[in-house]
């Protein structure tokens, strides 16, 4: 951290006495918040990759310079792998509006933020891309073939295969290719792809959208853009509401082009399609192969998108093997075994589901427990890492705290077994879902792996990502 240290003081003339680690969700980059007792507060990133923070960079020095609302860039380290920039705050458009996300409904406050950032979209691609040097992005310049073979492959690979869905791969890779080709007769001129543009990248500063995180961003089709954020699985967006947005970036988007709308949706319901095939790709990674539960839960609502989006009979194979994809699963035959399912969980996003559909189960709260998140020398570790569970026993109140849960579960169990219930849900939870609920879903699974060996026992760390 010191590299931080020394960015803010060359900047700010004044020492750093305050350096907070913060989220930094699925990249590899770390971020923390600096600030003196008089000075600003500024955001610090330290990168694993120079070609990847130098795209950031670049493209943020361009976009900055077309007056396009992204964080200023104030020092960057000599090796290029850590930069300051702008303290945009806390908020994102994502937890913004996360009642109407879970809900599926919308309010009207909702409504215009989402519009706000979907109107920006076209100053991004339009005029972020004037002058642009494309050379500078990373991985590569622009959108081609190899991007949707990687894409399509990652569907495929990571997802169809884990599905257990048959299918003739030579006869879906004929129809990928018509696919592909499609897609690629879809370029718009020299535009900018965002590639991810999510509501997970917008800020709001004062209510008004500010965009991170570009750095996977080059030349390509205006499309994506559009589909990924429209599409986004987890928002949950009605089709009125779908309508609206689209709606919103249409009359943008005619600030700088000619819009045929016609043209426009069959294009966009093109990449509607790639876009879904890819997300379903990093579920069935994330989920199916990684076993990480977020990513699972998250598969329904992709399958939903790709259900509403109707037959390709240009594509027949690829047709139906998304049919196939989409039926109802069939309940699986019970065993008559008991199973244990196991969640450890952030109270901060939501409780569990209840898979078994019988409701019952137990929910810990672990917050009484002394805390590690609470030290910056855990902030990368969970409650299966060494230091976090020696900082967790030394303590003490984690061990009492399971002692009384032991004797509770075991009583259940035992009743469960004489009665022939085959379903049985523990949760626990703490305030970040890394450390404590980990730790005592961890110990938990040991104590009935050993005292109950006729059950089944499966534990799913919901915020490990």
């Amino acid at each position: 951290m010191d590299v931080l240290k020394f960015l803010y003081r060359d900047y700010t003339s004044q020492e750093c006495t305050r350096l907070v680690p913060l989220s930094a969700g699925g990249s590899r980059r770390r971020y923390f918040r600096l600030s003196a007792e008089q000075g600003p507060s500024c955001i610090g990133v330290i990168g694993t990759d120079r070609d990847e923070n130098a795209a950031f960079l670049a493209i943020s020095a361009h976009f900055k310079a077309q007056g396009l609302p992204v964080p200023e860039v104030f020092a960057v380290s000599d090796d290029g792998l850590a930069y300051l920039q702008e303290d945009l705050g806390d908020t994102i458009l994502y937890d913004a509006v996360a009642p109407g996300r879970r809900k599926g409904e919308y309010s009207p406050a909702d409504r215009a933020l989402l519009a706000k950032a979907v109107a920006l979209l076209p100053d991004l691609q339009f005029r972020g891309a004037q002058g642009l040097d494309w050379s500078v992005c990373y991985p590569q310049s622009a959108f081609d073939a190899r991007n949707i073979d990687f894409d399509l492959n990652y569907f495929k690979y990571c997802f169809l295969k884990e599905s257990g869905v048959e299918f003739n791969e030579i006869t879906l890779q004929d129809d990928f290719e018509k696919f592909k080709a499609d897609l690629l007769a879809c370029a718009h001129g020299d535009t900018f792809m965002y590639r991810d543009f999510q509501s997970r990248n917008v800020m709001l500063v004062d209510g008004q959208p500010y965009f991170i995180d570009f750095q996977g961003g080059r030349k390509g089709p205006i499309y994506y853009d559009v589909a990924s954020f429209l599409w986004q699985a987890s928002s949950r967006f009605s089709a009125e509401v779908r309508e609206e947005l689209l709606g919103v970036y249409l009359e943008s988007l005619s600030r700088y082009t000619k819009v045929d709308h016609a043209d426009f949706r069959s294009r966009l319901r093109l990449f509607v399609l790639f876009r879904t095939l890819q997300v379903l790709g990093a579920y069935g990674f994330r989920g199916l192969i990684e076993r990480k539960e977020y990513f699972v839960q998250s598969i329904p609502a992709a399958l939903d998108n790709l259900r509403a989006l109707g037959d390709f009979p240009q594509y027949p194979y690829l047709d139906q093997v998304i049919k196939e994809l989409c039926k109802p699963k069939e309940k699986p035959v019970e065993d008559g075994l008991l199973h244990i399912d196991i969640i450890s969980f952030s109270y901060k996003k939501g409780l569990p589901q209840d898979n078994s559909g019988n409701g019952g189960g137990y929910i810990f709260d672990c917050r009484a427990v002394h805390n590690p998140g609470k030290y910056a020398r855990f902030a990368h570790s969970t409650g299966k890492d060494a230091d976090v569970i020696q900082f967790l026993e030394e303590d003490g109140e984690v061990l009492v705290f399971l002692d009384s849960i032991y004797k509770l579960v075991d009583a259940h169990v035992q009743r469960f077994l004489e009665r022939g219930f085959t379903h049985l849900q523990l949760c626990f939870g703490c305030t970040g879902g890394q450390h404590r609920s980990v730790y005592c879903a961890c110990a938990v699974e040991k104590h009935l792996k050993e005292k109950f060996p006729q059950t089944v026992v499966n534990v799913t760390h919901r915020e490990m990502k």
